[in-house]
C-alpha cells in the first residue's frame, strides 16, 4: 500500500499546527470554521493511521477521505449560506474590491465544482476513477493562472500591499448612504467573505495533497505541504492584522441619510403648533387694553382679549405664553396660511419692506395690518411675538416609558425609530434574538408593538408617563452612550435632568460564544450621561430643513444640548418648530448586535436640520483570531506540483 509514509509526515505537520496555548472560545464564527478545518486536517491524519485500514481497499480510503470533506462543506453551507457578498454593495464602486471580488469568486467557482463531486460520489453513488480525482488536484494545484494557490496569492496582495481594508473603510465612509451598515460592520462582513474564500481554497488544497500524495507512491509532497501551511498561516495572521486596523479607525455609529425625497409622517415629523411666530398687538397683551409700553416690554406675556375683533379675530389664537416681544414696523401685510395648516402665516411683508417667510403666491389674498394711535400719545403696536401655544392640536409630549426587548426569551434590540402617535414622540424598537458569536436569528426580528397611549387616559401621570415641552424645558440632551465590551442594548427611554430630556439605555451581559444573555433580569441595568455642564448646539437662523437642497450631515458633539425652538424669522416667519425629527428606521442590514445608542442632531448652515437616533454597532474585532503558529512574511512564490 502507498500509505503509510505518508500518513506520519501528515500527521507530524498536522500536530505542528495545534502546538499551541489554550484556544480561546469567544471567537468570530468564521475564525470557529477555520479552527474546524485545521482540526479535520488533525483527525484525518491520525484516523487513516488507525491499523483498521489495512484491511480496506484503496477506494475506500479516498472515500473515506471524500465523505470527510463532504460533511465539513455540509457545515460550512449551513453556517455560512452565502460568502457574505450580497452585504458590500457599497463597494461595487471601489476599483480594487472588484479586482478582489473577481479572484473570490474564482475560487468559489472551484469549490462549487468541489462540493458538485462530493454529492455525486457520495449521494448518487457516481462512477468515478482515480484519475478523474487526480485531475481535479493537478487543476487545483497545478494550473500556472487559475490554481488556488496563485489565486489566494493573488488576494493577499491585495489585502496587504494593495490595503483592501484601508480603503474599504474609506468607501464605506463615503457610501454610508447606500447601505444599513455601520463602517466597522461592512469591514467585518468584508472581512468574512475573505477568510471564508480562504479556507474554501485551503480545504481543496488539503484534499488535492492527501490525494496526490496516496496517489504517488514515490512522492511524499512534505515540502509543498509545509509551504501551503506556512502561506495560509501568513495569509490569516496579514489579513487579521490589516482588518484589525482598519476596525480600529473605523466608526461603528449607524445613523439613517436624508431621503432623496422628504415625506411628512413617513420619513420625517415635526412638532407643530408647538413654539411659533405670533402678531398680537399690544392692548391684546394686558388686563387693561392700554398702549402704554413697547413691544419689548412684554417678554413674557399672554392674549388677554381681541380689542374690537380686529385682526386678532381672524387667526388662531395662542392659548399660551406670548415671548420675546420684538417691534418690526407699524404696518404690515400678511398672506394667512390655510385654515387647515397647522402654520399661521404664509409670509408678512412690512411697510419697511422687510419679508418675514417665503413671498410666493398667496392662495387667500393678503390682509392689511396697521398699528394705530391713541389719544395722540399712545401707539398701539403689532409686536412680533413667539407662542408657546397649548391647544389640542399642539404636539409637545415626549414618552417617558421605558421600551424594552424580550430579554425573557434571549432578544436583544436590533433596530430603533422615533414614531409620534397621539401627538406623542415615542422611541420604538425592533428585536431579535441572539444567537452563538454575535449572530441575530434573521426570522425572529421585528418592531415591538408601541406602547400607545393619550395624555387623557386614566392611570397616565404628567413627568412620569410623558414630559411636556414648554419654554422652559425645551431641551434635548446630545448623547452616545457605549457600555463597556460584552454588554448589549436591551432597552431605551426618555428621562428629565433638571430642564432638559435625557436619553437613558438599558445594557445587558451576554455570552459571546453561547449569545445566552447572561441573568439577565438581575444583570440589565441603566447606562447614561448625567453631565450637566453642557453647552448649546447653536443653530444660527434655522430654516425648515426639507427645504436644503444639501442633505443633512450629523453636526452635533457629545456633551451639547439643543432647544427646541421657533424656525427662522426671515425665511419662515417662524411658523415651525426645529429641528424636526428623523422617523426613518435605523436598523443594520443584516441585524447585528447592538451595543449602545445615542441621539444627535443633523443640519447643515442655515438650516433647523433633524433630531435623529443612532445606534453603535457591536465590536467585533477583540473576537477575531486565527489559532495559528508564528508564519513568516507572505511567501510570494506560489506553489506548484509535479505529480508523476
Amino acid at each position: 500500500m502507498r500509505r503509510s509514509g505518508f500518513f506520519v509526515c501528515f500527521l507530524l505537520l498536522s500536530t505542528a499546527w495545534t502546538v499551541r496555548n489554550e484556544t480561546r472560545e469567544d471567537i468570530s464564527s468564521v475564525d470557529l470554521l477555520r479552527q474546524r478545518l485545521l482540526q479535520l486536517e488533525k483527525d484525518l491524519a491520525s484516523s487513516l493511521l488507525s491499523p483498521k485500514w489495512k484491511a480496506y481497499d484503496e477506494r475506500e480510503v479516498y472515500m473515506h477521505v471524500i465523505k470527510a470533506y463532504k460533511e465539513f462543506g455540509n457545515y460550512v453551507d449551513q453556517k455560512f449560506p452565502t460568502n457574505g457578498e450580497e452585504h458590500l454593495n457599497s463597494l461595487s464602486s471601489l476599483w480594487l474590491w472588484a479586482r478582489t471580488k473577481t479572484e473570490l469568486e474564482s475560487v468559489d467557482g472551484l469549490y462549487k465544482v468541489f462540493r458538485q463531486m462530493q454529492r455525486e460520489i457520495v449521494d448518487q453513488n457516481a462512477p468515478w476513477s482515480v484519475n478523474q480525482l487526480v485531475d481535479f488536484a493537478k487543476a487545483i494545484l497545478g494550473d500556472l493562472n487559475e490554481s488556488i494557490p496563485r489565486t489566494l496569492d493573488r488576494i493577499a496582495v491585495f489585502i496587504v500591499n494593495d490595503k483592501l481594508f484601508i480603503s474599504a473603510y474609506q468607501e464605506a465612509s463615503s457610501q454610508i448612504c447606500n447601505e444599513q451598515q455601520s463602517p466597522q460592520q461592512l469591514l467585518y462582513n468584508l472581512y468574512t467573505t475573505v477568510a471564508i474564500t480562504e479556507i474554501k481554497g485551503y480545504t481543496m488544497m488539503q484534499f488535492s495533497y492527501l490525494l496526490l500524495r496516496t496517489y504517488n507512491q514515490g512522492s511524499n509532497f512534505t515540502e509543498e505541504m509545509e509551504l501551503v501551511k506556512d502561506q495560509y498561516a501568513a495569509r490569516t495572521s496579514e489579513t487579521l492584522r490589516a482588518v484589525k486596523t482598519a476596525m480600529a479607525f473605523a466608526p461603528r455609529d449607524l445613523w439613517r441619510c436624508d431621503p432623496r425625497k422628504h415625506k411628512l409622517d413617513e420619513t420625517y415629523t415635526e412638532l407643530k403648533q408647538l413654539f411659533q411666530g405670533y402678531i398680537v398687538n399690544e392692548v391684546d397683551m394686558n388686563a387693561d387694553n392700554t398702549c402704554r409700553e413697547n413691544c419689548a416690554y412684554y417678554s413674557y406675556a399672554r392674549v388677554y382679549g381681541c380689542y374690537q375683533n380686529q385682526y386678532c379675530a381672524n387667526q388662531r389664537k395662542c392659548n399660551g405664553k406670548l415671548l420675546n416681544c420684538e417691534y418690526i414696523d407699524s404696518d404690515m401685510w400678511i398672506c394667512p396660511s390655510d385654515k387647515s395648516s397647522s402654520r399661521r402665516y404664509e409670509y408678512i411683508e412690512y411697510e419697511n419692506s422687510r419679508t418675514f417667510g417665503q413671498k410666493n403666491t398667496c392662495s387667500r389674498g393678503t390682509m392689511k395690518v396697521d398699528s394705530w394711535w391713541r389719544w395722540l400719545f399712545w401707539h398701539c403696536s403689532y409686536c412680533f411675538c413667539y407662542c408657546d401655544d397649548h391647544n389640542s392640536s399642539s404636539d409637545r409630549y415626549f414618552s417617558l416609558r421605558e421600551v424594552v426587548a424580550d430579554i425573557s426569551n434571549n432578544k436583544v434590540i436590533t433596530g430603533i425609530k422615533l414614531t409620534k402617535y397621539n401627538q406623542i414622540i415615542h422611541m420604538q424598537i425592533q428585536e431579535g434574538k441572539l444567537l452563538p458569536r454575535g449572530t441575530i436569528n434573521s426570522t425572529s426580528v421585528a418592531w415591538k408593538p408601541l406602547d400607545k397611549f393619550s395624555i387623557l387616559d386614566r392611570d397616565v401621570r404628567k413627568d412620569v408617563d410623558y414630559h411636556t415641552l414648554v419654554w422652559e424645558k425645551r431641551a434635548l440632551d446630545l448623547d452616545d452612550l457605549l457600555p463597556p465590551q460584552n454588554h448589549l442594548l436591551t432597552g431605551v427611554r426618555f428621562r428629565m435632568v433638571g430642564t432638559r430630556l435625557n436619553l437613558e439605555i438599558r445594557v445587558t451581559p451576554f455570552n459571546f460564544t453561547t449569545g445566552v444573555l447572561i441573568n439577565p433580569m438581575e444583570k440589565s441595568y441603566w447606562h447614561s450621561n448625567d453631565i450637566t455642564d453642557r453647552t448649546e448646539l447653536d443653530l444660527s437662523r434655522p430654516d425648515v430643513p426639507t427645504r436644503s437642497q444639501a442633505a443633512s450631515i450629523p453636526d452635533s458633539k457629545m456633551n451639547q444640548y439643543l432647544n427646541f425652538a421657533p424656525s427662522d424669522r426671515e425665511t419662515d416667519a417662524a411658523q415651525s418648530t426645529i429641528p424636526f425629527l428623523d422617523i426613518q428606521p435605523v436598523e443594520p442590514k443584516p441585524p447585528v448586535p447592538i451595543a449602545g445608542a445615542g441621539v444627535y442632531h443633523k443640519g447643515r448652515a442655515g438650516s433647523g436640520g433633524f433630531v435623529a437616533l443612532k445606534l453603535i454597532t457591536y465590536n467585533f474585532a477583540p473576537h477575531l483570531q486565527a489559532d495559528l503558529p508564528p508564519a513568516p512574511p507572505i511567501i510570494d512564490t506560489p506553489i506548484q506540483i509535479k505529480a508523476t
